[in-house]
């Protein structure tokens, strides 16, 4: 039969025949290389025992799915009586697609959703999702993130909470756990490479992220982080807001539901309708003035200086407290008796997780964007958004491969020597971070996550 030119550029067949029909092309081939030997025993003495059509998907073309239709030969092997097929050139071994198809699904089920990849590609919507998880595990498994000096450990709620780790420093993403246990917070710790370089573990106040930390990394310095510290106080005039509620009108209701974010924003941010604003509800409802109040005085407790300034702050402002202020409060009370040590750490390392909350958003988008995704695949879409890793490039270093310098070279002198037949240039791998986060809020932005 008559070749003609390999339009799909896949060597190691000769295409025979293409019909082109309303949503695929229907492309002929067969293996051009011969079979040299018996894949059982070795041997070279084979004879042909028939044919078999076999139908392979390949990468669409011209935005129409492909179908090869393979005309594979069978043998017989002469010496220990076993048939068997010819050996398909890139053909994946576990699906009849070839596997830069297998490829490309994996990698465009990262931006698209799986239902699109399917029908672009002409299989089901699960034969995309067991690739793209095959693709994920070796991905893993390959996966080498350089270890922060400064950790960050978070959460984020994905149908349960998850831990999220990151380089507080670089302000990437590193890994989404599945849970945020302790003894998955320990596994994870353990796993990381050189982990001694690890200095400051900045973190919300969940009591199994202190207690992994304290067993893996007891160098560590923990910090809570400063913005959740200040949420609580947030939380407190949120807490005092709703109780005043039930006893409004309608109209008033829903007033003080639009102003809550006045109550929660700080003074000197406020412009004069915002202030006029406060100044209404404060006048009409003197314990939200108090608990306002209150909670100014407490951020102004992150402008100190020094660690003893900052306790002796809090311990004023502790003793101002009074009355319904020291009731609405006892949840930041109770956390600084339990974390005042990690609390106040934050004064000697200065360092905060909160651009960790605009990740909490953009995953959340994420999970919006692919109703239905499991944890697994939307973990992966943010791990290996495309064009989203930061990497540095490492400089090849020269290494000396056999002899020494003595051997080849007067040991005076050696400035400026020429290379030698045993020198070379051993390559080094990139410096991975992780995912970058601004990277993340363009991806988002354009909706091209």
């Amino acid at each position: 039969m008559k070749s003609i030119p390999n339009l799909l550029n896949l060597p190691g067949y000769v295409i025979t025949d293409v019909r082109e029909i309303d949503d695929a092309y229907h492309v002929s081939a067969k293996t051009s290389d011969g079979l040299a030997a018996c894949p059982h025993c070795h041997a070279v003495h084979i004879v042909g025992f028939g044919r078999r059509t076999q139908w392979i998907k390949d990468l669409p073309m011209h935005g129409k799915r492909v179908a090869l239709y393979l005309d594979t030969r069978r043998f017989r092997c002469k010496v220990c009586g076993r048939t068997f097929y010819e050996t398909l050139p890139a053909v994946d071994a576990k699906r009849l697609m070839t596997e830069r198809l297998v490829t490309w699904v994996a990698q465009e089920a990262l931006r698209r959703p799986f239902v699109h990849v399917a029908e672009d590609v002409g299989t089901s919507e699960g034969t995309v999702r067991q690739i793209f998880k095959e693709a994920v595990a070796r991905w893993d498994e390959d996966r080498r993130v350089e270890t922060p000096k400064w950790l960050g450990l978070d959460e984020i709620h994905l149908i349960r909470p998850r831990a999220v780790i990151t380089n507080v420093q670089e302000r990437t993403l590193v890994d989404i756990l599945v849970n945020r246990n302790k003894d998955t917070i320990m596994r994870y710790l353990c796993h990381m490479p050189n982990r001694d370089r690890i200095a400051v573990v900045t973190m919300d106040m969940w009591r199994p992220y202190k207690e992994a930390v304290r067993a893996v990394l007891p160098h560590a310095t923990i910090v809570v982080d400063k913005f959740h510290v200040v949420k609580m106080a947030n939380a407190a005039v949120e807490q005092v807001r709703k109780q005043l509620r039930t006893a409004l009108s309608p109209a008033q209701r829903r007033g003080l539901m639009h102003d809550r974010f006045i109550l929660l924003k700080r003074e000197a941010e406020l412009n004069e309708r915002e202030e006029l604003l406060l100044s209404t509800w404060v006048q009409n409802y003197p314990i939200l003035g108090a608990v306002h109040q209150a909670k100014e005085a407490f951020f102004d407790l992150y402008t100190a200086t020094t660690r003893a300034h900052a306790e002796q702050r809090f311990a004023a402002w502790e003793q101002a407290l009074s009355g319904q202020t020291r009731v609405a409060f006892g949840d930041v009370l109770t956390a600084w008796r339990n974390w005042q040590q990690e609390i106040l750490a934050y004064f000697d390392h200065p360092v905060t997780n909160a651009y960790t909350e605009s990740l909490n958003s953009l995953i959340r988008a994420t999970d919006r964007m692919g109703r239905g995704y499991s944890f697994e695949v939307l973990r992966a879409k943010m791990l290996w958004a495309e064009g989203a890793i930061k990497k540095v490039p490492r400089r090849p270093k020269l290494t000396r491969q056999s002899r020494t310098l003595a051997d080849r070279w007067p040991p005076v002198g050696n400035v400026g020597r020429p290379l030698l037949d045993d020198d070379l240039w051993e390559a080094t791998a990139d410096t991975v971070y992780g995912t970058d986060l601004r990277t993340l809020v363009h991806r988002i932005d354009t909706g091209t996550l």
